[in-house]
């Protein structure tokens, strides 16, 4: 596994496990199986209703600790301090642990600096060893990042060879922040799997279309954390260590950038009012 360094000196694996849309009776064994082909990484939320399964597997698995890297997020219903704070404790129960590796503002929604104050207090007394934001575009993330005290160490954000988010990229460089990537796979979006570019590249290595784009990303700077419930599939995603593409082929997979999402535009309107009803979701 490689690591890459977050501002604070946190060593946080350049690859993880999902567990997005994974019910919660599935989660304990998918995040075992996840462990046992050698993720170390799992990123988990309030919102998946699947922190406990996470925490059963952790607990179960035999793992130190210490060599693990668990990530949740707060969600939309817990902003502001107090909510927050409680649900801090809530996350670490249900994860059965005394702290976690990493933990985020799911969304840019609801009174967010309270609840990231929640969030350096947490850290402060060592429940969290780094704190970042989801789903923040530029301006917010520079407005937060200009007037908290400890600013976001990570931004997680919808990152594949379709979004490839090279501007935010750039930002997040400047305020030193590191860019993960959700559903780096497009969740199969535009025949990803089947992309010709990326099938020929990958025809070179003796890899598919997945670990080509997933190889990209990494190379790119880009922490990701590809979901799957086939254990097959979990080992697919973790083989891309031993090849490297070039920086050709690095160029030629950046002409697949959309730039744009390919899933849902946080500054629409419609949008915007769909995660303030989420602020009623118990979680």
């Amino acid at each position: 596994m490689e690591y890459t360094t977050l501002r604070n000196g946190v060593k946080m694996p350049v690859l993880g496990y999902g567990v997005f849309q994974i019910p919660q009776e599935q989660t304990a064994r998918c995040v075992l199986d996840a462990l046992a082909v050698g993720y170390r990484s799992i990123d988990t939320a309030q919102a998946y209703l699947n922190e406990e399964g996470v925490g059963e597997a952790v607990s179960a698995c035999g793992i130190p600790r210490r060599e693990l890297f668990l990530t949740t997020k707060i969600w939309i219903s817990n902003g502001g301090y107090e909510k927050a704070r409680a649900s801090i404790e809530r996350s670490l129960r249900k994860l059965r642990t005394d702290y976690v590796d990493l933990m985020l503002i799911h969304q840019p929604f609801n009174d967010y600096y309270g609840a990231y104050r929640a969030m350096e207090e947490a850290y402060r007394e060592g429940k969290i060893r780094a704190i970042g934001v989801g789903n923040f575009a530029a301006d917010r993330f520079i407005d937060l990042s200009s007037f908290v005290e400890i600013p976001p160490m990570v931004d997680q954000l919808e990152v594949h060879v379709f979004q490839q988010q090279r501007e935010m990229r750039e930002i997040l460089n400047k305020y030193g922040a590191q860019i993960t990537a959700w559903s780096p796979l497009a969740q199969g979006r535009n025949h990803i799997f089947s992309n010709e570019l990326l099938t020929e590249i990958g025809g070179k290595y003796g890899k598919s279309a997945a670990q080509v784009n997933l190889r990209f990303l990494i190379q790119s700077g880009v922490v990701a954390i590809p979901k799957s419930v086939r254990r097959e599939r979990m080992e697919e995603n973790l083989d891309l260590f031993d090849f490297t593409l070039t920086e050709e082929e690095m160029e030629r997979i950046r002409t697949l950038d959309l730039g744009k999402s390919q899933f849902i535009d946080h500054s629409a309107p419609d949008v915007a009012e769909m995660f303030v009803k989420a602020a009623g979701m118990d979680c």
